[in-house]
């Protein structure tokens, strides 16, 4: 073929610039009871007491189980913590017989701020489709919180599909029902990086939270793509969170096991701190 047959798609603006505000969160999953749960909030505050310069731009929130977050939401109100609480789950339902759901208006008077849906454990342990993930998104913002919408591929996903294309088509789907100028979050898990020890290079991370940013300048438009946060989450530690925050196109992380130790998670916190010293 010769050159004057060949074509070039042309190159896109810039996206504008947002001043997006980096979040580490950290999803307890099936861990504690609500008494540890005081006991862990109560060292990470300790942890984080004379440290605040070096997260002050940013935010940190905490996704206990449900049974302990009437008795964090009474910690962080009494003792005026900077965290905000996150719930792991939610119904698509706003009430009825569904037994064993819990609601968004149930969360939202417990000040729940961000409620996770779409993670790789809801997906493939208990068969969440990318429907039941979008009619989640969708209930999260009827209730007032922020979704946070986790996507990401097998290991056998990358390997037939290549790097972003699962994550793309489960951001298309739950993005589907929110309407346009909703607030969420996405968080870029890979599936073979959680809980693994392995977590995906900064560049991988990179990699697809660019292509998950430009899909949304698709789905949405330039300015929703450019204020959206997106996080990287997959065996998140503070020894590699330094090189996932240096990326352009990553905004902050969803932590695992490392947030259910304060010393780790607040290190973790710091990441101000370890971005300059890298």
């Amino acid at each position: 073929m010769s050159d004057e047959n060949l074509t070039t798609a042309p190159a896109r603006e810039p996206l504008p610039f947002a001043a997006r505000t980096p979040l580490i969160a950290g999803n307890w999953k099936m861990n504690l009871d609500h008494l540890q749960a005081i006991a862990l909030v109560q060292k990470l505050a300790w942890a984080l007491k004379d440290a605040r310069h070096d997260y002050a731009d940013g935010e940190v929130a905490v996704f206990p189980p449900f049974t302990d977050l009437r008795s964090v939401q009474t910690l962080l109100t009494a003792d005026k913590l900077p965290l905000a609480l996150g719930a792991q789950d939610l119904s698509p339902h706003d009430a009825g017989a569904y037994t064993g759901d819990i609601s968004a208006a149930m969360l939202a008077k417990l000040d729940v701020r961000y409620a996770l849906v779409g993670h790789s454990e809801r997906r493939h342990g208990h068969g969440e489709s990318d429907e039941t993930v979008g009619a989640k998104a969708l209930a999260a913002h009827r209730g007032g919180m922020i979704p946070m919408i986790c996507v990401g591929e097998t290991a056998a996903d990358l390997e037939e599909h290549g790097a972003a294309a699962v994550p793309l088509a489960q951001l298309a789907a739950a993005l589907a029902p929110l309407p346009k100028g909703a607030e969420y979050v996405i968080a870029y898990e890979p599936v073979w990086a959680i809980g693994s020890g392995q977590a995906a290079t900064a560049d991988q991370a990179e990699e697809v939270a660019r292509a998950l940013r430009e899909a949304l300048r698709d789905l949405r438009d330039d300015a929703e793509a450019a204020a959206t946060r997106i996080l990287y989450g997959g065996s998140v530690t503070s020894q590699n969170i330094a090189g996932f925050l240096k990326q352009p196109n990553v905004d902050g992380a969803l932590v695992g096991g490392a947030s259910l130790k304060a010393d780790e998670f607040s290190r973790i916190v710091q990441f101000k701190k370890h971005v300059t010293a890298a």
